[in-house]
């Protein structure tokens, strides 16, 4: 049996294990799993089946609300009532997913 000695970081996030990409998410881009799990049911639930596939959406999503937070100059990313699904809805109309 062939040892592997690969960092666990130095992994394409999407291929991380479960737990590992959530942490990623967690430590990138200041969102808990529940919102996390919130962002990935939507996800499937929209036709993303494919795990890659929602996991490339689930970061460019997460990317594109840091982005705004920055712009916001606020610290942390934060939803209000339905603001997570107003979010996801605008984001697929967006960019045509």
């Amino acid at each position: 049996m062939k040892t592997m000695t690969k960092n666990i970081t130095s992994i394409t996030p999407v291929h991380l294990p479960d737990l590992h990409f959530i942490q990623f998410c967690e430590k990138e881009f200041n969102v808990n799993r529940g919102i996390y799990n919130t962002i990935d049911t939507w996800f499937f639930n929209y036709g993303i089946k494919n795990l890659l596939e929602r996991r490339q959406t689930i970061i460019y999503f997460l990317q594109n609300l840091n982005e705004i937070r920055k712009k916001n100059n606020t610290t942390k990313i934060k939803f209000g009532s339905g603001g997570l699904t107003s979010s996801l809805t605008e984001f697929c109309q967006t960019n045509h997913l």
